[in-house]
């Protein structure tokens, strides 16, 4: 149950992503081996697009995975 939870956030937070930045195909997001974390990666010039002015970007994202079912488990990092 929690591996398929991660991997709908996953495709979650991958399409909004690719949405917001002008490199969709630089956006990934992994699941890390505990199943719990999911890393997003962007193209450097990106970044600032997936966090948003004080973090409302990536704070709306977070909100959105916390309301998939099995989801309030998971976090996001946005890594460098």
């Amino acid at each position: 149950m929690a591996d398929e939870s991660a991997q709908r956030g996953a495709e979650l937070i991958e399409f909004i992503a690719k949405a917001l930045v002008s490199e969709p195909d630089a956006a990934k997001v992994s699941v890390t081996s505990d199943g719990r974390t999911l890393e997003l990666e962007t193209d450097d010039a990106d970044r600032g697009r997936v966090i948003g002015r004080q973090g409302r970007v990536a704070k709306a994202m977070r909100a959105l995975l916390g309301k998939l079912r099995g989801g309030s488990d998971l976090r996001l990092d946005i890594v460098d």
